[in-house]
């Protein structure tokens, strides 16, 4: 990977735009965005995303070292992309924002060591961000952003989180799973049904035709007290369901409406803890989860029923994407933070550890 084309004499004179890069797992994401306090979504000048699902599918899942690779391939024509978008070269650029964790090692390296060479090269900060933040931030590149207080429910293939936010950087989990995540739960049971890769997108959209009633499973932890996640004993009541049924096409529509519908129940009860909880009225759903149209429709129901206000980001940046990346590194970069030139990468980081903004 040769970036000696973005090199450039230190000491810029003036902040630019910063660049995002993500890379912490299948999707290698890049953005540019100008901070604008008052209205970040407007700040936004590019963003450029390259999925490695067909990649992927023949295994059924991600497989690290291909994932890895397939960055190394698409990162640096993908910063091409977006700095053509925004008519910049990467001499303009003010700050670098890179991916540090949570995710796979070798994909975030990636992203990582181009990020952090870049900026050198540039004589610009650049700052390693948290995956999660990153998506609890994305509705703020939204015409109507929230403000903190709020409770931010962040679902994706690999957490699930409930997470009080005071400020920003100013992080209590409230909730979090205790096997599997909801999008997790979400391509397993897909792919025990025998539908195409990746799963959970294939269910959610199978479950619009089946039949409302025609099977029950339970809402997971939703009989005790507490904000923690369960979905491993959901996934076995599927599975068993699936087994002794006829297995034909409007069965498998069926038990994915039921399956989903299960899960949607389970975070909007949990939701609705969180919030009594904390005493907020505010609402954020991220991650690849919040783009399930059954979730936002729900949830959206509930905010009008109990008086709270819910906030999504558009579809675009509720998977991996590097807008959010470059607007949690951005706001970061504004209030001073930056870190040295080693390039450090984290596959488990606690968002409670961030320090405030």
């Amino acid at each position: 990977m040769d970036i000696t084309e973005f090199s450039k004499p230190a000491n810029k004179p003036a902040p630019g735009p910063v660049l995002g890069i993500e890379t912490s797992c299948d999707e290698t994401g890049v953005a540019l965005l100008r901070w604008e306090p008052e209205a970040p979504g407007r700040g936004l000048l590019a963003h450029t995303l390259y999925s490695q699902i067909k990649l992927h599918a023949d295994y059924g899942g991600v497989v690290p070292e291909l994932a890895s690779r397939d960055h190394v391939r698409k990162l640096l024509p993908l910063i091409r992309e977006a700095l053509a978008e925004a008519g910049l070269t990467a001499q303009d650029l003010g700050g670098v924002a890179y991916t540090a964790g949570p995710g796979l090692v070798g994909a975030l390296l990636v992203g990582a060591s181009a990020g952090r060479a870049l900026a050198w090269g540039l004589g610009v900060p650049a700052i390693g961000v948290h995956h999660m933040e990153g998506h609890l931030l994305a509705p703020l590149l939204e015409d109507n952003p929230p403000e903190p207080p709020f409770v931010a429910l962040l679902v994706s293939g690999g957490h699930s989180l409930l997470v009080e936010v005071k400020a920003i950087g100013q992080y209590t989990i409230l909730g979090d799973t205790l096997d599997d995540a909801a999008g997790e739960a979400f391509d397993k049971t897909a792919k025990m049904m025998g539908l195409p890769y990746p799963g959970g997108p294939a269910l959610a959209k199978l479950a619009e035709q089946g039949r409302q009633g025609a099977f029950r499973f339970s809402r997971p932890m939703t009989d005790r007290p507490g904000l923690d996640f369960s979905f491993s004993g959901l996934k076995t009541q599927v599975l068993l369901a699936w087994q002794q049924s006829d297995q034909s096409e409007q069965t498998r529509a069926d038990i994915a409406r039921a399956f989903e519908e299960a899960i949607v129940d389970t975070l909007i009860i949990k939701c609705r803890r969180a919030l009594q909880a904390s005493g907020a009225q505010r609402l954020v759903i991220a991650g690849g989860v919040g783009a399930n149209r059954r979730l936002r429709n729900e949830l959206a129901a509930a905010g009008v029923k109990d008086g709270f206000q819910t906030y999504f980001p558009r579809l675009d940046f509720c998977t991996d994407n590097g807008a959010m990346i470059a607007l949690a590194g951005a706001i970061r970069l504004a209030s001073g933070q930056h870190q040295d030139m080693s390039v450090q990468v984290y596959p488990r980081w606690d968002l409670q550890t961030l320090p405030a903004a």
